[in-house]
C-alpha cells in the first residue's frame, strides 16, 4: 500500500458547486472574469494532476451556468481550497460545499484525450 493509498482510504470526497452571480455567466464573461476563471482553474489544477479531482468543469443547465467538482481529499484541505478560489475571494462566485455519505465512481482508463 502506497502513502497515496493511504491517503484516499482516509479522505472523503466532496461535491462543490460554484455559483456565479448570474445564470449567463459563462456564456458572458467580461475579460476581467474570464482571467479569474483562468486562475480559479489553475487553483484546483494540483487536485486534477494528482487524481483527486474525479470531475471538474462548467455546467449548464434550465437555472444557467455553475460549475461543478467532486474531490476527494482531507475536508479540511477542501475547505481551506474553497475558501482561498479566486472566484470566491474576488467575490465573483460562491462555493457551496457538500461532503459525499457514500458513492461510487466507475474504473475506467484514460483515453489519450484525457476523457475516459
Amino acid at each position: 500500500m502506497t502513502a497515496s493509498d493511504t491517503e484516499r482510504e482516509t479522505a472523503h470526497a466532496f461535491v462543490f458547486r460554484l455559483m456565479p452571480h448570474r445564470p449567463t455567466f459563462a456564456l458572458d464573461m467580461s475579460d476581467e472574469e474570464r482571467e479569474i476563471m483562468s486562475r480559479h482553474a489553475a487553483h484546483w489544477k494540483p487536485l486534477i494532476d494528482s487524481g483527486q479531482m474525479v470531475v471538474f468543469g462548467p455546467v449548464l443547465d434550465e437555472t444557467g451556468s455553475w460549475g461543478l467538482g467532486i474531490v476527494e481529499a482531507d475536508e479540511a484541505e477542501v475547505r481551506a481550497l474553497a475558501a482561498s478560489d479566486p472566484a470566491v475571494v474576488t467575490g465573483t462566485a460562491e462555493i457551496e460545499l457538500g461532503r459525499m455519505l457514500a458513492g461510487f465512481v466507475r474504473g475506467r482508463e484514460r483515453s489519450p484525450s484525457g476523457v475516459a
